[in-house]
């Protein structure tokens, strides 16, 4: 039975919206904003249905802080004895699904619920088509990009690269049948290890990722990796035979937000390196960041520090930072170009649009038209920032056509046009 939180601070109104939906869904109360986030947190319910004027946090304000904390949209419809057309058209502006006026008939405001909920399980169908791995049903690789560079950005957490030791060897000796029944049962053991709130990712392969809310210990970590590893081989003798002796597991990279930053590439490359070095410390277990340059690390040789600051797998493309390291390159690259005497060039290109799929496909674009050497940051959600090493200023105009050319062949490109400025970083 689908569940509804019904949230009124009149208990007379309480009661009667209550008793009308309890005859057909799953009831949970709360009298306030406040009480209303606690139980949608411990209950996770497929709809709300709120009043619009409360004292201290209205529904508005909970609408608000719903999406925020929801890693899915949340489907809410207002109740208000309220008759201005401005509150119901704020209302609809900010998401709300419908909106119904104080007092109401108990068959119209259940049809509205119904109609609402109908068309929240066609989308939540269609999401999850476009947005799910069809081996395992977790997120897949897009999906978890953009869900999680959400999450990294508002809430302090565990980002974890989970990674199958030695699985090659199952589709080498096994087959890929047995291989993808492994990788069903992985995911199972992942979905174990992450509450309702968390979000967890395939990310292709054999290489998995998740986000854990609040975990800020690195005992927490260990414990999930130690659990991963241990009925991961209990299972893989299942499927396999108790004679298998392949030496399954997982090892694991952690970064923790915001501590390691909030930049979901950058993250990403971060735990990468932590993953590198619990394969290189004998796998089945899990590597912080934060660790890898202390004490015992300094006593490494060069070779090996030189494996931990490098990138893992060097891209063919631009190089993307977040807006703290973009600064310090900046930095470095004045200082590289006064003592040289080298040409630099700064380029920012402004976008009047915060269209969200619009920015990340123009992104796109200049990651993979620009040079290797040539770094990217996006500064807000409309505004990119380039460094040019060994660039002439004269090459900046044809640089600026040639990414113009690229955009042109967007499905966005005849909505707004970029607008460029470059000079010196020396000017």
């Amino acid at each position: 039975m689908q569940k509804i939180l019904v949230v009124d601070d009149d208990p007379v109104m309480l009661r009667l919206a209550s008793l009308v939906v309890s005859k057909h869904y799953q009831i949970i109360t709360a009298s306030s904003g406040e009480e209303a986030l606690k139980k949608f947190e411990v209950e996770k319910p497929d709809m709300v249905l709120s009043d619009l004027m409360m004292p201290e946090m209205d529904g508005y304000e909970l609408h608000r802080i719903l999406q925020e904390k929801s890693p899915e949209p949340v489907p809410i419809i207002f109740m208000t004895a309220d008759d201005n057309e401005d509150s119901e058209r704020r209302g609809f502006d900010i998401g709300a699904d419908d909106y119904i006026h104080k007092p109401f008939k108990a068959d119209v405001l259940l049809r509205r619920i119904e109609n609402v909920l109908k068309n929240q399980n066609k989308i939540r169908g269609l999401r999850q088509a476009v947005e799910t791995d069809s081996l395992t049903g977790l997120l897949n690789k897009n999906a978890a990009q953009k869900k999680i560079s959400e999450l990294c950005k508002k809430h302090p957490g565990v980002l974890m690269m989970i990674d199958l030791d030695s699985f090659k060897l199952v589709n080498d000796l096994y087959g890929h049948a047995m291989g993808d029944k492994i990788l069903i049962k992985f995911s199972e053991l992942i979905k174990k290890i992450i509450r309702a709130s968390d979000l967890a990712a395939r990310m292709g392969g054999d290489e998995f990722i998740a986000f854990c809310h609040d975990i800020q210990n690195e005992t927490t970590v260990k414990e999930k990796t130690e659990f991963l590893n241990e009925n991961l081989l209990a299972a893989a003798k299942e499927l396999m035979g108790k004679d298998m002796n392949i030496p399954l597991g997982t090892s694991v990279g952690a970064v923790f937000i915001p501590s390691d930053g909030t930049d979901f590439s950058m993250l990403c490359a971060k735990a990468d390196k932590a993953l590198y070095e619990a394969k290189q410390s004998g796998k089945h277990s899990c590597a912080f960041f934060s660790d890898i340059f202390n004490s015992q690390n300094s006593r490494k040789n060069i070779s090996h520090m030189k494996m931990i600051l490098a990138e893992r797998i060097v891209k063919d493309s631009a190089f993307l930072v977040e807006i703290n390291s973009f600064k310090e390159i900046y930095r470095l690259f004045v200082r590289y170009s006064l003592n040289f005497k080298r040409d630099v060039q700064f380029m920012q290109i402004t976008l009047n649009t915060e269209n969200p799929d619009a920015v990340e496909q123009f992104r796109e674009i200049l990651i993979n038209n620009l040079q290797l050497s040539d770094c990217i940051c996006q500064n807000g959600k409309k505004q990119f920032l380039i460094l040019m090493p060994h660039t002439h200023f004269q090459e900046c105009e044809s640089i600026k056509e040639k990414i113009i050319s690229k955009w042109k062949t967007s499905p966005f490109a005849k909505f707004f046009s970029p607008i460029f400025e470059f000079e010196s970083v020396t000017e």
